[in-house]
C-alpha cells in the first residue's frame, strides 16, 4: 500500500486524482489480503518492538501521504477550507480500514464497487462544490469503462 500510495503521491496529478487512486489502492488490498489483514489487525499488539516499529513507521509514512494529498487540496482549492486536515485523515484511515471486519468476497458488492462506494462518499465530503462538479463527470466516465 506504502508503494502505491508514493507512487500516486510521486505523478503529476491534482489532490482529487491522487486521493481517489489512494483509496482506489488501499480498498483493494482488503479482497486479496483479507485474511493476512485480519490477523494482522487482531494481532499486531503482541510483535516484537522491532517489527512493531518497522510497521509503525510504515502506517505513519501512509498516513502522511494522505494528510500531504488533505493539505494539499486544500491549498489549491480542490477540497473544502473549512476541513481539519488531521480529522479528515484519520476518518479516510478508519473508514477503510476497518474493511477488514465486513467485507466478504460473497457479499453483495464486489471490492471495485466498495471502493466506488468509498470515493464518491469521501469526495462528497472533502471537494468544493466547484471541483464537486467535476468529480461527478471523472466518476460517470469511470463506470462507463
Amino acid at each position: 500500500m506504502l508503494e502505491k500510495a508514493n507512487l500516486a503521491d510521486g505523478q503529476n496529478k491534482t489532490a482529487m486524482e491522487r486521493l481517489h487512486t489512494i483509496i482506489k489502492d488501499f480498498v483493494s488490498v482488503f479482497d486479496i489480503y483479507k485474511a493476512h489483514l485480519t490477523v494482522f489487525y487482531q494481532e499486531s499488539v503482541y510483535l516484537k518492538p522491532e517489527h512493531e516499529a518497522i510497521v509503525k513507521k510504515k502506517r505513519n509514512d501512509f498516513r502522511e501521504i494522505i494528510k500531504k494529498t488533505v493539505v494539499d487540496g486544500i491549498n489549491n482549492g480542490e477540497f473544502r477550507p473549512s476541513l481539519s486536515v488531521d480529522i479528515t485523515t484519520m476518518a479516510i484511515l478508519g473508514m477503510v480500514n476497518w474493511t477488514y471486519k465486513w467485507y466478504k468476497q460473497s457479499g453483495k458488492n464486489n471490492i471495485d464497487e466498495i471502493a466506488a462506494y468509498y470515493i464518491d462518499f469521501i469526495m462528497h465530503a472533502v471537494l468544493n462544490e466547484n471541483t464537486s462538479n467535476i468529480h461527478q463527470v471523472s466518476l460517470a466516465s469511470e463506470n462507463r469503462e
